[in-house]
């Protein structure tokens, strides 16, 4: 089983924090849907027979596309692939994308997973982020996808804001309990460069969250959402029973996807490649049927480091054995090593050949994890 991304990097607006790659000229839409269909047709045998099991539209905002460009993008992935009889198929979309009948319509075509960007329940909030939608309109767009029949809704909520209350992200929280969505997708707000959010914070006009504020978030997060059935099941990821994203499973547990458009990532076990982020020279390119992208063939300590990097963010963690087995000596070794003082001072779990992060010290994923990966 493998999975298919398709990147649409259109935005009515550029939001304040967002530094994937996206435009806000939507002139060129329907004509790199269409180029978007023959790379389609062009790659159709980078994931060999591989059956595909999920498919992804994410951007940008997918949620601008037409039922024409998605009909058209479903019916090219048909006919070149090999799908599964239950395939996951989701959307990204903003809340004001979202009406009646662009609801039932997307269902009928075969898409049966939201993931809908609210990023909060706040209006002062949304503002600063520059999103473009309201509060009222977050709440609206969950209860009209539910009554359009749709009940695998993912959401998307920031914390980690200091620009923001406690208050408000406990009522953030409390809110999408509410609404009975089937899958929380919550990320700590980071500036990163080339965005509005560093341009504030170079000018003082924005900074970073205390430390201590943001682990007592995260915790607080992963308790409440644990309380209310939820299932915490990688870093950032929230699920009720049965609802864990398969295509986003893919990626932490390195199965082979394909990326589609511009700016999207491939992996096939042995290497990977990214497409040109730039619509104008995507265009271009596939007008003459070629295809810019870049390659990185992976050493085994490459494949070595990814292993440790996805595995360790998930419930699954680290199968010590698969690793012994599968990496080279010195690998293993390094890693044995490493771990040493984690297991001593209870930050990591060995069970039975699985390693995890431990509870009180989830928010050191990414410590752990640093100094885990093996530096050639």
């Amino acid at each position: 089983m493998s999975g298919i991304y398709i990147h649409i990097p259109y935005c009515k607006s550029i939001c304040n924090y967002c530094d994937f790659y996206k435009t806000a000229s939507l002139s060129s839409v329907d004509k790199t849907v269409l180029n978007i269909a023959k790379e389609i047709e062009l790659r159709n045998d980078y994931l060999g027979n591989s059956i595909i099991d999920t498919i992804y539209f994410g951007g940008g905002t997918p949620s601008i596309l037409t039922m024409n460009n998605l009909k058209l993008l479903l019916s090219t992935l048909n006919s070149n692939f090999t799908i599964s009889k239950t395939p996951e198929v989701t959307l990204e979309a903003n809340p004001d994308d979202l009406t009646y009948e662009y609801l039932h319509e997307i269902r009928s075509i075969g898409i049966n997973r939201l993931s809908i960007g609210i990023q909060s329940f706040n209006d002062s909030d949304l503002k600063m982020m520059k999103r473009r939608h309201l509060a009222i309109e977050a709440e609206a767009a969950i209860l009209l996808a539910k009554s359009s029949g749709f009940s695998n809704i993912s959401i998307d909520l920031i914390y980690g804001m200091d620009f923001s209350s406690d208050q408000r992200f406990i009522e953030n929280i409390d809110k999408a309990i509410a609404l009975e969505v089937q899958h929380i997708s919550a990320y700590h707000l980071t500036i990163e460069e080339k965005t509005a959010f560093h341009l504030f914070q170079k000018k003082g006009k924005l900074k970073e969250i205390e430390e201590s504020r943001s682990n007592e978030q995260l915790l607080f997060l992963r308790k409440r959402l644990i309380e209310n059935g939820f299932e915490h099941y990688e870093i950032s990821n929230f699920a009720k029973p049965h609802y864990i994203s398969r295509h986003n499973s893919n990626y932490w547990k390195q199965v082979s996807y394909l990326g589609i458009g511009p700016s999207a990532h491939s992996y096939n076990g042995h290497s990977r490649q990214w497409n040109i982020a730039n619509v104008m020279k995507y265009n271009k390119s596939l007008d003459n049927n070629i295809l810019y992208f870049d390659k990185e063939v992976l050493s085994e300590g490459d494949k070595f480091n990814d292993y440790i990097i996805t595995s360790l963010r998930t419930k699954w963690g680290i199968d010590t054995s698969f690793l012994e087995n599968s990496f080279a000596p010195y690998l293993a070794q390094h890693f044995i090593k490493s771990i040493s003082k984690f297991l001593k001072n209870n930050d990591l779990i060995l069970d039975k050949q699985r390693l995890t992060i431990s509870e009180k010290s989830i928010f050191l994923t990414d410590y752990i994890c640093s100094e885990l990966i093996y530096v050639q």
